[in-house]
């Protein structure tokens, strides 16, 4: 039998990005399995929300752009979908609207839903990094956001410290994928074996490719010529399999380069170090149990611009949420090929550099346990407690 329309919760949610769109899946999941019939989703998705039945209002595709001059070329599209999302969230007078992550368009489409309609309550899942850069934002998005569902434990105190909206700590997908990370007993022997398994991760977008693939083959290369033998594994994703091939081929040696999100965690299982760029990846690699050697180039003027609004003691998610800078980063002119083939060396060996992470990273499952619930349970707890006329729902 359909539900009572008079019952029907409608939910309203926003991810323009894949990380966004694969959380804003689970989260659409976990409330049709506790809501049944009784829940409408609407909104803005990518493949993993529409394959939960989700259509979107746009393709996402259209948004996936970085750096400043490709937003500025792009602008006039951004302008346009930040009206129709806004325009749609309005239309559908929802129960709850949830922005997730892109907070240069999200936050934009809830600060137009709040001033049109201070009535339908605002979720953002995933908090900006006010805790980095730009810290006055936490304060300004009380106006427009009633709860922050955050993915690393120590913002809820930022929040806090920053006089910002409430803020939950609901967890970090990563959590729920632990066992796709660690290696089983025989992955622990090539991990442990010779010659040990260096990973190379130098980002997930053209421009990331662009401004570190050459520092990092002339930093291998040095690492290399210096006696200090590796087997060398690039993970990337296929869209960008022709660029990363195309960019090795200038390098003074070869990786192996896995493709996919499977091969990927398969590399990580058996890898001894790695050099990353700085960004969810390093996480990914402390979960692992993997020392890490981290850097970041971005073009000049956006650099400048970050650099003079950067707060925080480290930009690595990995040493902010054990508590300590553990893993050594190297930024803009600081990311060198002999500073990064010298710290490569040190984490390659049984060092105090690398038992240090490793010591730090044991303790990454304590820091970011949610207890019992998964992220998405944490997080539908939340969203339903936020909607208009709120009442318990069964679980």
């Amino acid at each position: 039998m359909a539900a009572d329309t008079k019952t029907v919760r409608k939910i309203f949610l926003i991810a323009t990005e894949e990380s966004g769109d694969r959380l804003g899946a689970s989260l659409t999941r976990e409330l049709r399995e506790r809501l049944g019939e009784a829940v409408r989703f609407e909104g803005v998705g990518g493949r993993a929300m529409q394959a939960e039945g989700l259509a979107s209002l746009f393709p996402i595709e259209e948004l996936s752009i970085m750096g400043l001059s490709a937003v500025a070329r792009r602008l006039p599209t951004i302008l346009r979908h930040i009206r129709t999302a806004a325009h749609a969230a309005l239309q559908a007078a929802p129960d709850v609207l949830v922005i997730i992550d892109s907070p240069d368009f999200t936050h934009r489409v809830a600060r137009r839903v709040r001033a049109r309609d201070p009535s339908i309550p605002i979720v953002n899942y995933v908090s900006p990094t006010v805790w980095a850069w730009r810290p006055g934002r936490a304060k300004v998005m009380r106006k427009y956001v009633d709860h922050v569902l955050a993915l690393l434990p120590f913002e809820p105190d930022e929040y806090r410290r920053l006089q910002g909206p409430p803020c939950s700590y609901v967890g970090h997908p990563l959590t729920e994928q632990i066992a796709t990370l660690r290696p089983s007993p025989e992955e622990q022997l090539r991990r442990d074996a010779a010659p040990p398994v260096l990973l190379v991760l130098p980002g997930s977008r053209r421009s990331e490719i662009r401004h570190h693939m050459a520092v990092f083959g002339e930093a291998l290369g040095l690492l290399q010529a210096q006696g200090v033998a590796f087997e060398l594994i690039l993970p990337t994703m296929p869209h960008l399999e022709a660029l990363i091939a195309e960019a090795v081929k200038h390098w003074p040696l070869q990786p192996r380069i896995v493709v996919g999100e499977q091969d990927k965690r398969a590399a990580f299982r058996i890898a001894r170090a790695a050099l990353a760029k700085s960004g969810t990846v390093t996480l990914e690699l402390a979960v692992a149990g993997v020392p890490m050697v981290t850097a970041y180039r971005a073009g000049q003027l956006e650099a400048w611009i970050v650099r003079r609004r950067i707060t925080s003691a480290s930009v690595i998610l990995a040493n902010l949420v054990v508590g300590e800078n553990v893993a050594p980063e190297y930024l803009q002119e600081e990311c060198t090929a002999p500073t990064l083939a010298a710290a490569l060396r040190d984490v390659l060996v049984d060092s105090p550099l690398r038992q240090r992470q490793l010591a730090a990273f044991a303790r990454i499952d304590d820091i970011m346990s949610t207890g019992a619930q998964s992220p998405s349970a944490c997080a539908a707890d939340i969203v339903l407690a936020v909607a208009r006329d709120a009442a318990p729902v069964p679980r």
